[in-house]
């Protein structure tokens, strides 16, 4: 699995501690790569990132993202506005491990700041455990199993069927909000060279 980490600028001092915490969860067939934020990148929105998200998935070049904000709230709601996204909030370890079993997520939004003090660390790590530690997408508990993988299958259908793809989305968007998504190279060039949706690889090559 290819897993992305990114959280927005204002929590630019836990990347790191994210990216570390993301390594260490998973397993050594997994290849994990470090999108920042970092110093000296353009300043991006929990907003910003989510849009980052939403490419990063939409093009296949990564198949699962671990992100966050302040709160996690808010990256949470971005994320899950992307088309193809299904992100969970995971504030503590049964939040995870419910998330990863369940829910046929893609994305996972960690709280950086709230309650994030003494031992958030430990939490964080924990979390990601839980998130990654065990097979993903097979129900719990074991006899509402079939229902739940049902529910889980079914949303993903309600979803495509309710939102418009990466593409339309950026149209949308004004220069000022996309440009400093565009300028951050590490992730275009992530995209280009790992992605297989080439309708989405030859829009963005065209607007960078």
């Amino acid at each position: 699995m290819r897993i992305a980490v990114i959280q927005a600028t204002i929590q630019i001092s836990k990347n790191k501690t994210l990216f570390k915490a993301t390594v260490n969860a998973t397993t050594d067939a997994d290849e994990v790569t470090n999108f920042g934020v970092f110093e000296g990148d353009p300043t991006l929105s929990y907003v910003q990132v989510s849009i980052i998200v939403g490419l990063l998935l939409n093009s296949h070049a990564v198949d699962y993202v671990v992100t966050g904000c302040s709160s996690g709230n808010g990256m949470d709601i971005a994320c899950n506005a992307m088309p193809n996204v299904i992100c969970g909030y995971l504030p503590t370890p049964a939040d995870a491990y419910l998330f990863g079993r369940i829910n046929h997520g893609n994305c996972a939004s960690i709280p950086l700041g709230l309650n994030f003090g003494w031992a958030g660390e430990v939490n964080l790590r924990f979390t990601l455990e839980k998130l990654f530690g065990s097979p993903m997408n097979v129900g719990y508990p074991q006899a509402s199993a079939a229902r739940k993988e049902k529910d889980a299958l079914l949303l993903k259908d309600i979803k495509q069927l309710s939102q418009t793809d990466m593409r339309a989305i950026l149209e949308g968007l004004s220069e000022d909000i996309l440009q400093p998504i565009f300028a951050k190279r590490d992730v275009m060039d992530y995209i280009f060279a790992q992605g297989d949706n080439l309708v989405l690889k030859n829009y963005l090559n065209s607007r960078i």
